[in-house]
């Protein structure tokens, strides 16, 4: 078994801690597992991209276009930066949730409004996740991240123990109790 996952999303949406948590899952499962960072202007509120490749032996953490088992992204127009590296059975995971872009915020171009028609449209296998009163329960905007990949556990065949293992290590001690919280509110999350 091989797995190939895209994160993408914008700076501060914790892209990165949501690809280190699932690394550390398939590590614990007896995967081989690579991983790619790009970072962008994400302190500015730039594109963050992880790709995450996991199974008996992998050689390259890239994901090439058209090969992408699953695609979970944290902000609605980052979706469709990655649409062309999902694989034709593959699923996205999509937060209805909408950051302006540099761009958007001066002016000088309008945030695209049919998105979520386009993704349906396009998409075989999609979930727009609405994460917004989830998020309100579990009193934090930064556990979105963990929120999704509550929702990605749902297609893997990892135990909730071992997601909730991973979480323990990759999270600060004093966040892991909201962060368990919203990996379990996000795992109940089903298309």
């Amino acid at each position: 078994m091989e797995k190939n996952i895209i994160f993408c999303g914008v700076g501060g949406q914790g892209v990165i801690l949501a690809s280190k948590v699932l690394m550390e899952t398939a590590l614990r499962a007896g995967y081989d597992v690579k991983e790619s960072e790009v970072h962008g202007m994400a302190q500015r509120g730039g594109s963050v991209e992880c790709c995450v490749r996991f199974g008996t032996k992998i050689y390259s953490p890239l994901i090439a276009k058209g090969k992408a088992d699953y695609v979970v992204s944290l902000e609605l127009l980052e979706s469709l930066r990655k649409i062309e590296f999902l694989s034709d059975q593959g699923a996205m995971i999509v937060n209805d949730f909408k950051i302006d872009p540099v761009p958007v915020q001066q002016g000088v171009l309008e945030y695209p409004q049919d998105i979520k028609d386009y993704l349906n449209a396009n998409v075989k296998n999609i979930m727009i996740a609405e994460t917004e009163s989830v998020l309100k329960e579990i009193g934090s905007q930064k556990a979105l991240n963990i929120v999704m990949l509550g929702i990605l556990s749902n297609y893997l065949e990892f135990s909730e123990n071992e997601w909730l293992e991973s979480v323990k290590v990759c999270v600060k001690e004093k966040f892991v109790d909201m962060n368990i919280k919203a990996f379990l509110a996000g795992r109940s999350l089903k298309k």
